[in-house]
């Protein structure tokens, strides 16, 4: 039994090989001949080692980890976005290393950094913007990045989002047709392209018909926002009938306000339609109409670019729409029905 912590020379030791053998083995070299591996491998875990992957990554300039930065957890998209992340790039030989920072330019910046000197194959920047200088600084090493859920305007960084602005259409053709007249909209964050988009398709959406909305305001993807928000525009004489909220996270606090505080019926008063499909969505207590952002494909995607850019490969496609099907539960409701019934 060694005493200490056990080291690649413990390990040399045991088995009777140089201390750079164990080195290649743990590289997965595929000089090692079998048996060697099997031999070292058994020695290893008798004496309890663990290899450092950090420093071996330190040493050779190379490792198989994926920097993935996160914005903020609070959105349950995000937790399943994540949980998907790890399993697709274990597949592939890669582990996540996830890392939370806001939206603040340097806070962004510094972090990025901090995670390239430890010499990361790739990074994943999950609801975060990259700024032009950021992109520069990670292209010098050559660490591939992507873009998840977050659009760009410089067209050449590597995105995944979904189609936001047919969403947010599809979103008011269908209150429209239901027969919806004061629709209002609790945007996400108009400081990103995911928001903007999306506001931008509902506005078009409601312009089709001639219709504009009694309300839109940007709550920035933040619950207690959205509540104060909510508040706000269900204290004008001229109230929704609809509203078309941002995200679902941000929807969930609007039904909140709605059924605990206005004591307003969902769907009576007033209809709801979210954007992610978040597993709680159809919830017993939820049951919310939205719009599904696919996280499983989603990432698939992203993770599928990124090997791209690892591997050297052409990258012929640089942003990636995934169409977003629209979800009905029980938060809308069709008043063009009511009206027909009031006329017989």
């Amino acid at each position: 039994m060694t005493c200490g912590k056990v080291t690649s020379v413990d390990v040399a030791r045991a088995t009777g090989v140089s201390q750079p053998t164990v080195g290649r083995v743990f590289a997965s070299d595929a000089r090692v001949s079998p048996a060697m591996r099997a031999r070292m491998m058994e020695a290893a875990t008798a004496l309890g080692y663990r290899h450092n992957t950090l420093v071996r990554a330190m040493i050779t300039g190379r490792s198989n980890i994926i920097g993935l930065v996160v914005a903020y957890l609070e959105n349950p998209f995000y937790a399943e976005a994540i949980e998907r992340f790890s399993t697709c790039l274990k597949a592939r030989g890669y582990h996540a290393l996830l890392v939370t920072a806001s939206n603040d330019e340097n806070n962004v910046d510094s972090v990025v950094k901090d995670i390239m000197g430890l010499q990361v194959a790739g990074m994943i920047l999950a609801s975060i913007s990259a700024t032009l200088s950021l992109t520069r600084e990670l292209d010098r090493p050559g660490i591939p990045l992507v873009l998840f859920n977050r659009g760009q305007e410089d067209a050449m960084i590597p995105k995944v989002t979904a189609a936001n602005f047919e969403g947010g259409r599809k979103t008011a053709h269908l209150l429209v047709r239901r027969g919806h007249k004061r629709i209002a909209h609790v945007s996400g964050w108009q400081g990103s392209l995911t928001g903007l988009d999306r506001m931008n398709g509902f506005l078009a959406g409601l312009a089709d018909p001639g219709q504009t909305p009694v309300a839109c305001i940007d709550s920035h993807y933040d619950r207690d926002h959205a509540k104060v928000v909510t508040r706000q525009v269900f204290a004008t004489p001229d109230c929704p009938d609809a509203v078309f909220v941002g995200n679902d996270h941000m929807a969930f606090a609007v039904m909140e306000v709605l059924r605990h505080e206005l004591a307003l019926d969902i769907p009576g008063d007033v209809s709801i339609i979210g954007y992610d499909d978040v597993k709680m969505a159809a919830w017993q207590d939820f049951n919310m109409t939205t719009l599904c952002q696919p996280a499983n494909r989603m990432v698939d995607a992203t993770v599928d670019m990124l090997m791209q850019m690892i591997s050297g490969a052409a990258m012929p496609v640089r942003h990636v729409k995934i169409t977003s099907e629209l979800i009905e539960r029980g938060t809308t409701r069709d008043r063009t029905k009511d009206s027909q019934n009031d006329q017989t």
